[in-house]
């Protein structure tokens, strides 16, 4: 073997390590896989006034039941779907479409929580006060040596 050889064959190992990494790596978009924030973003009702006035989000629908003699917990399967959480500055968007009304936004506003829907808003949404729960933190982002402060659109 000579060096031209080796070299033809080393780039060959090469260039295979590079595509199997480029075909084991590529995201699928569809429905069953939901590998990154741009499939959700498309995903969420209403998806252009939910990018720009606040986030898409992935709603878990799901009931707890305690008894308490003898004490157990039971949980349903959760439902997942598409939603959509606002930004407290831009709730005008439900009233003008009178979707809330003076009373839930006063409420809502005065427990410091902002609305989050599922469905289109032309058609029969289920809106929600909501409350954001900085409680557990993102165990993503805290990675040992990052420093700064969280930013301000994580604020909603």
């Amino acid at each position: 073997m000579n060096y031209g050889t080796i070299a033809l064959l080393a780039g060959i190992f090469v260039l295979g390590i590079g595509v199997g990494i480029g075909f084991s790596s590529t995201a699928s978009f569809s429905p069953e896989n939901v590998a990154s924030r741009e499939v959700i973003d498309r995903s969420a009702p209403n998806a252009e006034v939910c990018v720009q006035f606040g986030s898409s989000a992935i709603v878990t629908d799901m009931r707890v039941f305690v008894t308490l003699n003898p004490f157990n917990v039971f949980v349903t399967q959760p439902v997942m779907q598409p939603g959509c959480v606002l930004r407290r500055n831009n709730w005008s968007i439900l009233e003008r479409e009178k979707l809330v009304d003076n009373r839930q936004v006063n409420d809502c506003k005065n427990r410091m929580n902002t609305f989050g829907f599922t469905g289109p808003l032309e058609g029969n949404p289920r809106i929600d006060c909501i409350y954001q729960n900085e409680a557990a933190g993102n165990l993503f982002t805290n990675q040992p040596g990052a420093v700064g402060p969280r930013p301000a659109t994580d604020k909603f």
